[in-house]
Order: structure tokens, then sequence, then C-alpha cells
């Protein structure tokens, strides 16, 4: 059971204290808050943060799957969704509606022990939050229909095809928490439940589990933000201290496993195309002292080049490009795992075998005082960054509340974190992994279980048909009143004045060298954020060669001429940075953030990474194997092979517009050491280099850091000129993946640079179609039809052309329905918006602004367009002042002009069998059946 009680607890933020005892130093870490019961039992807890005008509300209910039984699965993930629809005085969908016209985000996820909702507002939005949140809390059941019931009904079936049934190892987390838990133990079951259990369930089912579990004195709601206290404190009362209490469930006892004996299955695979080994052993639930240990001990087996893991597996014996081992506590057990996605026809039971021999080197060869300290460093670091927004802080503090049994466990978590001690990590290693059972998964590729481990087991996964969804069930009615309360929450609170948002100041300056310097100051945290970037990337890969950039990017992460790759790695970690170079179509680009006094080491590191690259031919070698094994990999999943076609038919084949950046496992092939060598000395040049630089540090400060690139040699950098488009010829294709559960769509056409006047524009235009959940798309594929998780359009650029998009994944037998939906809507979209449609969609953009400088990750998305782009430092501004005066003229100009229906691709990835022939009735012309190169199949 809780204890709930009275607490107010005043403290410094971000007060750092050490205060030493005679055994270890501990640090102490604080966010300030209030935290009190209200008479129902709701722990209420508050804290405030001015750095924004904004607020967070984070309500988190003790109830997740583990609180199921079998036969009824899926039931607590069921009602996240349910939650989002209606309430006894609150409309059908308005939810998602108000609080994103009002300029906020919200959301809500579900675990195996907790269900939360959490939203971030502009501050005078608040009361309008917490009166929707207290209506679905207290409200919900007078309006829970069986037509709105079996509608999520649909919407969860089709996530779980989205996110497990239709992707490559989809069935990983299925089967082995089969293998792991008991039959009857609240683990034994995934938290999206099994199709059969979702399809039968009853709206009384799901009524008396609400019941059960969605209680005031089963929650905590925290506040966060620039609130006022006093206020936000009679809010509260008054939306929820009337919302009755039943008795509490509870807190189940822990459930930790024993094995008696070593379990081996297997399963086939029909997306699969290379083996994948998952070993598991039971442990401990989340806060218990060992848990912490364990961490430690999955980063030492696993997280760096000198790991035994990584030396066995992947170097020596050279069977996957990566391993990973973790530990996962959970609120009533725990387990740690190894996770291998092997090369193709790689045998699993010689992995097996390669994994003990690393735990033997573990035993011979240990660890220092030194590598766990560089761990620590991290875990504070990262810590830090948890918290750096204002729903971040309210999360932790909620989380804790609820499963620590006080917010003020930040401080203690952390400290039990930083107080591990080789001793403790030797000890867990003996007691839950040397030469204990487990648990041992195999997933072959179909038609390939020689591959799986010498005594595994079959394990059969059910295979979940879709005939059910969508037919009406005859359910016995069910006579709903109204829930009496004692005023009228039926009057939508009033929002006051918009508070005023201050745009950061965007400073700009040059270095020695001329490279110029663009910077925010932002002081919350001891934080900066910094990115060195490079104009080129893909565009200056040589055709047949496409990859070249982004191999290059991986390799100068590989190690200096005076460092090793563990050396440079382990040198970062010392600082408690991070640091690393990647590749687009258009830039490379360094990305560091460190702690504010370690910014001119770490920018030396960065220097010495830029300047230095090893050039090493062994970790060439196995660099190029992983990027080779990962676009095998992408061959199997629809997702990727919808994307990968799309871009070929918008922009033609030839056009190197069409690839990934990652290139093709053929033009990898292709690609020497000599070839980076050569794209990194033609193109690497100051003259080609810009600087952003967001957190806390000065402009003086930044440019006497960053001028110790002074010695970067400047040459001039050849761009060819990238030829025009050539999409295909409008129509429908479709891509064959056999049995597939689902389809996959990309609809649209070739559209405009980011650079273009009219790029924003488009954006603002399209919103309302399907630039966000309450987009017209989504609204009736998922809200109203059930058929998918999710449906969107947008408009993308780059520096060159860039595409408009609709897409989506729905149930496989509603295909052609949703290719009609999609084409109609668009068709109507042309035509006209209502009033209040524009006003909702400038309402949200306008008022969106408050949340979007927040934290460093935030402000360096809104620098970003004026390095890259040459964007206007005001050019928010700008923007703000189109979407304030744009009219429903204006509008319909934009999107006739930039929605061509008579240049739309329809692009369809699903199972040929059964939904190629039925779209002759789209009258769209005779669809074209293409491989995965969108080349026609005969």
């Amino acid at each position: 059971m809780k204890h709930r009680c009275l607490l107010l607890a005043s403290v410094l933020l971000f007060s750092f204290t050490i205060s030493v005892s005679a055994a270890e130093k501990k640090k102490e870490f604080k966010i300030p808050f209030e935290k009190y019961s209200l008479a129902n039992g709701l722990d209420v807890v508050l804290h405030v943060d001015r750095s924004d005008p904004i607020a967070a509300v984070y309500v988190v209910y003790h109830v997740g799957s583990s609180r199921e039984i079998k036969g009824k699965t899926g039931f607590a993930h069921l009602f996240e969704h349910i939650m989002f629809q209606e309430s006894q005085h609150v409309g059908q969908d308005q939810f998602f509606k108000k609080i994103q016209s009002a300029g906020g985000s919200l959301n809500g996820s579900t675990n195996t022990d907790r269900t939360n909702y959490f939203v971030t507002v502009p501050k005078n939005a608040l009361e309008m939050s917490l009166w929707l949140e207290a209506d679905r809390m207290g409200f919900l059941l007078s309006k829970l229909t069986q037509e709105s019931f079996e509608n999520q009904q649909n919407v969860v079936q089709n996530e779980k095809r989205q996110n497990y049934d239709n992707q490559p190892y989809g069935q990983a987390s299925y089967a082995m928490s089969k293998l792991l838990y008991p039959e009857n133990h609240p683990y034994n079951w995934q938290v999206i439940g099994s199709l059969d259990d979702l399809c039968n369930a009853t709206l009384q089912d799901v009524i008396e589990f609400y019941k059960k579990y969605y209680l005031p004195n089963n929650a905590t709601i925290v506040v966060a933000g620039d609130i006022d206290v006093a206020q936000t404190k009679k809010w509260i009362e008054k939306y929820f201290g009337e919302i009755k209490s039943s008795v509490e469930p509870g807190v189940l006892p822990k459930m930790p496993v024993l094995l008696t004996e070593t379990k081996k299955a297997y399963f086939e695979d029909n997306l699969a195309n290379a083996p994948d080994f998952s070993m598991a052993f039971p442990t401990v639930e989340q806060y218990n002292k060992d848990a912490y240990a364990l961490s430690y001990l999955a980063q030492l087996l696993s997280g760096s080049k000198k790991s035994p893991l990584y030396k066995v597996i992947v170097e020596e014996k050279k069977l996957a490009p990566q391993v990973m081992a973790f530990q996962r506590s959970l609120e009533l057990a725990g387990s740690f795992a190894i996770n291998i996605r092997t090369f193709p026809d790689k045998n699993l039971g010689d992995v097996e075998d390669a994994v003990k021999e690393a735990f033997q080197r573990f035993e011979k060869d240990g660890f220092t005082d030194k590598d766990l300290e560089r761990l620590k460093t991290g875990v504070e670091v990262g810590f830090y960054n948890t918290i750096a927004s204002v729903l971040g802080k309210a999360m932790r503090l909620g989380d804790y509340n609820e499963f620590a049994g006080s917010p003020d466990f930040i401080n203690t978590d952390l400290n039990n974190s930083l107080s591990v001690t080789q001793e403790d990590i030797w000890r867990v290693y003996n007691k839950y992994i040397k030469d204990k059972h487990y648990v041992l998964l195999n997933i072959v590729p179909k038609g390939k279980t020689n591959l799986a481990a010498a005594n595994a087991n079959l394990f059969v996964v059910p295979e979940e048909s879709i005939d059910k969804q969508g037919n009406k069930k005859e359910a016995a009615q069910i006579k709903t009143e109204l829930i009496p309360t004692k005023f009228d929450r039926s009057k939508e609170p009033t929002k006051g004045s918009d508070p005023v948002v201050k745009i950061p100041n965007i400073w700009t300056d040059k270095t020695k060298k001329g490279i110029p310097i663009y910077g925010i100051k932002q002081s919350e945290l001891p934080l900066v954020n910094f990115q060195i970037i490079l104009k080129g990337g893909m565009i200056l890969d040589n055709a047949g060669k496409i990859g070249t950039a982004h191999l290059t990017a991986r390799m100068i992460n590989e190690g200096t001429k005076t460092k090793t790759p563990v050396e440079l790695r382990e040198a970062i970690q010392d600082l408690g940075a991070t640091i690393n170079v990647s590749a687009g179509i258009e830039t490379i680009t360094l990305t560091g953030t460190c702690l504010t006094n370690k910014l001119s080491e770490t920018a030396a590191l960065a220097k010495e990474i830029l300047f230095e690259p090893r050039w090493d031919e062994k970790e060439f070698a196995l660099v190029k194997s992983q990027t080779i094994e990962t676009l095998k990999r992408s061959e199997s999943s629809p997702v990727s092979i919808a994307s990968s076609v799309y871009n070929k038919l918008i922009y033609g084949a030839d056009n190197i517009l069409s690839n990934s950046p990652m290139g093709t496992v053929k033009s990898i092939e292709s690609i020497s050491i000599d070839d980076l060598k050569n794209y990194y000395y033609n193109n690497f040049s100051a003259s080609v280099v810009k600087i952003m630089v967001v957190g806390d540090i000065t402009k003086e400060n930044a440019v006497a850091v960053f001028n110790k690139l002074n010695n970067w040699e400047s040459k001039e950098v050849i761009f060819p000129k990238v030829a025009s488009a050539n999409s295909a010829k409008p129509g429908v294709y479709f891509v064959d993946v056999p049995k597939a559960k689902q389809s996959e769509f990309r609809v649209g056409h070739l559209s405009l640079p980011y650079t273009s006047p009219d790029y924003y524009k488009t954006v603002v235009m399209n919103h309302r179609l399907g630039g966000d959940f309450n987009g017209i798309l989504n609204m009736i594929l998922r809200e109203e039809k059930g058929f998918t998780y999710g449906a969107r359009s947008s408009f993308s650029a780059s520096a060159y052309s860039g595409a408009f998009t609709a897409s989506t994944g729905v149930q496989s037998n509603a295909t052609l329905e949703t290719a009609q939906i999609i084409k109609n809507e668009i068709n109507k979209y042309k035509e006209s918006i209502s009033k209040n449609d524009l006003n909702d969609v400038k309402s949200t953009l306008l008022k969106g602004n408050a949340l979007r400088f927040e934290t460093l990750m935030a402000l360096g998305q809104m620098l970003l367009p004026v390095v890259i782009y040459n964007l206007p430092f005001d050019y928010v501004k700008q923007r703000e002042s189109f979407v304030q005066k744009i009219t429903a003229d204006e509008h319909k100009a934009l999107s006739q002009k930039y929605l061509q229906p008579d240049k739309m691709i329809y692009l369809i990835i699903g199972d040929k069998e059964t939904q190629f022939d039925n779209l002759n009735k789209l009258d769209l012309g005779a669809p074209i059946l293409i491989d995965k190169e969108a080349k026609p199949v005969n």
C-alpha cells in the first residue's frame, strides 16, 4: 500500500552538496517539490520552475499489464487509448484537439506496471489541462459505449500488427516472456496483449477493470513548471477532490523467477533474413541494490570495444556486427539479457559457446576502478539530461512517488547507482550469471532451422487472424448513467491571456580562421551542446559509390593517430561527454555534448577526431560489414522497403536523391578505404564549415574554445550539380511482401526545397490534412475506421527538391478502402478549409511556440535552419506573422498549387495475393507490380 501523507519539501533546484561519511562520498541532488494528498487518496506533487512560461501535468496510475489476468490481457494498454476518446463533459476526440489548439503536446504510455498520461502546455492552459485529466479520471464510464470500445480495439490490434506482427523479429518479446516467466506470472504476457483476448473482450470486462484500478487513490498527479502554487492547489481540489475512491488495489508482492533448468527454444521468422540470439537470466526488481550493479555489469560485458562480448563475438569470431547486454528491472522481477543479431548463416550454437567464452574472459581479465568510474560519470550526466525539461522532472517525481514511496527518492536512486563498487559487480555476476540456468531464444529465417542451437525446442508462435476485426459484436446492452458532480463541469475553463513567449536571442561571430559560429545561451543546466557542420554529405558521393560519406563519418569515430578506438572512447567518457560524427544527405556533422566546465577539453578531442583520423584497416572492415548487414536487414522490413522504393519513384532511380546516405549493399561493397581518404582530403575543408553552440556558455567563451580549429586548412570544395528529378508516371505501384499483416502506404509527389519562400507555407497548408493527431487522415483512418495506429501527411525537404507524402500502415483487408480515402480526402482538401479549422491550425502553430525553446535539443532544432539554410535570425517571428495573417482563400490557393492529384504516386507494400487485384477499382490505371528496386516485375 502507498503511504499517503502530507509532505512539504523546500530545497534548492540543482543544489549539489557533498556530505562525506566514513565509508563514502555521497552527492545530494534535489528538485524542490511539495507533496500532499487529497481526501480521496490522490497524491499531489507540485514543482515550480520558471525557466519558461509552460506547465506540465503528469498523471501516473499504478496499473499495467501485470494487473491483468490470463485470458484477459491487453486491457491496461487498451484503456490508455480509450481514455483519450470521450468523457462525460469532454466530447469525442476533444482531448487531443483542445490541448494541441492551446499550443500543447500530450500523450500516454503503458508498460508492465504503470499507465501514464502527460501534457505540456503554455501556462495559461494549465486549468484546462487539469479539467481534462480529472474528467477522464472520474467521469469516463458514462461515455464508454460499445462503439467507442470496438473502435479502440481495432486501433490497438493494428498497433500490434505494425509494431510486432509485421516486423522482423517482432515476436521476440512475446516468446521470451512466455519462456522466462511461468504461466500465471504477471510478466508472462505482453503489454499489448493478444489479438484473441482483445477480440474476445467485452465492454463489461473492461468496465470492471477500470473500476478496480483507475482510482484517485491508485494514482499520483504532478504539476510542474511556471505555476502559481496556491491557485494550482485550488484547481486540483476543485476538479479532482470529489472524484470517488474505492478499495485500493494494493501492491503485488515481488515475484522473482527461479529457473530449475536451462530452456532452449527456437522459431522461424518469415521476415527475418539473419539469425537472432537472446539469452536471459532471471534477476531482481527495480530499485533493488543488486539492480544497479547488474546495470554496470551489462555495460562492462558489452558496452565498449574492449568489452569481452564485443572482443570475442564481433572482433575475433566475426559472428555478428554488434552485441548488446542490459539489465531490465521491473516492479516485480527482473532479467539480465544478452541480444545478438548475427550475420546471415551463422549457427546460434556457436554464438552460445562464444558468449560463455566471453564470460570466462571477463572472469580472467576483470575490470579496473577507472573503468567503473567512467561508467558512473556517464550515468550521472545522463541522469541530469533526463530532467532537462519540465515534463522530465514531473515524470521523475511522479514515478518515484508511485513506485518508491516518495518523490525525494531521486537522491537515493542516483546515489545507489554511484555507490556501486567492484565487489558489488563481482557479487552479482556470481549470484545471477556465472553457471546459472538461463533461457535461450533463437530466431531463424524461414527454412533455416539448422542455424538454431543444438537441443533447442520448437516454440510455436500463434498465427493471429484479422478475420474477426471489424465484425460488429452482439453485446448485451449496458445501461450507463451520468456520474453526479457538484458543479457544471461542461464549462471549459477560460485560458486567459497567452503567455509572452520570448524567442531566444541568436548570436553569431567568426573564429580567427573565419569559420562562422552561431549560438544561443541557456543556463538552466551546466551543459553545452555543439555541432561542427560540414556542407556535403551524400551529395558529394561518387555515383556507384553512394555511402562513401556515411563510411567516412563512421571511420572518423574510430580512433585518431594517437588514440586507438578504445582509447578515444575512454577519453570521451572520462569527460562525461559524448562525441559522434554522422553523415546525411547534405552534411557531415560532429555532435558533442558535455558539462560546461569540460567544453574546452571536449572541443580539443573533437578537433583531434576531425584532424587526425586513424584510418585503421581492421576497423574499416568491421564498419563496412556492419553497414552491409544493416542494409540487408532493412530489406525485410515493410517500412524500410516503402521508404526506399518511394524515393526511387519520386526522384528517379538514377538521381542521387533517390538513395539513402547509407548506400546499398552493392555500393558499400565497392568502396575501399582509399575512397574514404579521398573523400576526406577533398571535402573536409574550413571553407564549408559552420559551428553552432547551445547551452550554458557566452559567445566570447565559445569563440575562444573553437578558435582551436584555426589551423584547419581551407580549400575549394566542388559541389556537383544535382540532376532534376525524373519521377515515375502517376499511378499505383505495389511491392509484394507475401502474407504481410499490414499494407504500408506512401502516397505523394515531388515538391519544394526547404529554401523556397513557399516551403513553410506548404507546411502550414498541410497541417489540417495530416500534420498532427487531429489531422483529417488520422481522424478517419484511425479514430473513425480503426484501420491503423496512425496516419500523417507532410512536406519534407532539404536544400534540394522535397516531397509531399501521405503515409500510413493499415490492416491488410483495408488496403483498397484506405487508398480510396486518401485519394478522396486530398481532392476534397483542395477545395476549401473551414474558418474553425483554419483558426485551430493557427492556434496550434502559434501557441505551440511556448514549448519550442525549453531544452538544449529544442534550441538546437530552432537554430539549425539558420545555420544550414541561412534563414534570417527572426524567421520564427516571420513565420508567426504568416500564420496570423493567412486567410482561407490563401490556404485554398496553396493547396490547389501544391497538392497535385494528377502527379500522385500511390505506393503500397503488402500481400499481393490478397490485395493487388482489388486496386484496379481505384480508377488510377492498372496497378504496377514492382520489386524492391522499383523495377517492374513481369
